[in-house]
């Protein structure tokens, strides 16, 4: 019996590839979306940073042109949190798509894997069918030669 061959290897082999690609994507935009983040909490960070010495310098007589300049800065930095947190809500959306996508691949390479598991059974019972009649008829063979020769 010829070894056995799953008949939809090369579709498996496809959806396989194609899983990667899709699980490479969703690695990607986690690593957007990370980055993003360190971005905002870097942001935070710098307006923390700034507000606290806005407060101790303003104390200390600094002209009005100064701490307004440093306000708007901090006002800058705000908007640039807030864009960040918009770009950061798009992509948790771009994820949660892609995710759908790995999700669905994912389901195909199952299906396929559970095909290819019932077409190997199938394979080895016929392949043990086959077996037991070669040993049937080794064991025929066998016996039919002993009565001719006894």
């Amino acid at each position: 019996m010829k070894k056995f061959q799953f008949t939809l290897q090369k579709l498996m082999d496809f959806r396989e590839q194609e899983l990667d690609r899709q699980k490479n994507t969703l690695a990607a935009l986690r690593g957007d979306l990370q980055r993003i983040n360190d971005k905002r909490e870097e942001l935070v960070q710098k307006v923390v940073s700034y507000s606290n010495e806005l407060v101790a310098v303003s104390g200390a007589g600094l002209p009005a042109a100064e701490i307004g300049m440093r306000k708007r800065y901090i006002v800058m930095l705000q908007q640039e949190i807030h864009e960040c947190e918009q770009r950061a809500i798009l992509k948790q959306q771009e994820i949660e798509k892609q995710l759908t996508v790995v999700v669905e691949a994912t389901k195909d390479v199952k299906t396929l894997e559970k095909l290819e598991e019932k077409q190997l059974e199938e394979y080895k019972e016929k392949e043990g069918k086959e077996n037991e009649l070669f040993i049937e008829e080794f064991v025929n063979g066998d016996m039919v030669r002993k009565s001719e020769n006894g």
